[in-house]
């Protein structure tokens, strides 16, 4: 039987004891995403979830915590300008990479130091 992968359900990302109020500012504030509910079971882990329509990221509490900075998710947005407009008015450094043809891409580290990339194909 063939295995067959739907979707990626979500990404979680490390990040260090304490570190919540830095992620909402950074996911929620910044990026635009939506926090949502943990369930109850893993709240008392600590961390936060986010959510942008069908892509979420979940910032789980790793100790010692040390960030991911090859392996990184990559995501797809709509009018990658206005990102980069967003993250230049959050004082938010990232460095565009010009060497994937067919897209516009940058590289950004959250407030912990994970590696994500943002990009968009071009038409």
């Amino acid at each position: 039987m063939a295995i067959v992968f739907k979707s990626i359900d979500h990404v979680q990302l490390a990040a260090p004891k304490g570190s919540e109020n830095k992620a909402r500012k950074f996911f929620g504030e910044i990026l635009g995403f939506t926090e949502i509910e943990k369930p109850e079971e893993l709240k008392k882990r600590g961390g936060a979830w986010f959510q942008s329509g069908s892509v979420q990221i979940h910032i789980g509490i790793e100790e010692p915590f040390a960030p991911a900075k090859k392996a990184h998710p990559a995501f797809e947005v709509e009018n990658i300008e206005a990102v980069m407009d967003q993250l230049n008015e959050s004082g938010v450094l990232f460095q565009v990479d010009i060497k994937l043809p067919g897209s516009k891409r940058f590289y950004v580290d959250d407030p912990f130091g994970n590696r994500l990339e943002i990009l968009e194909w071009i038409k």
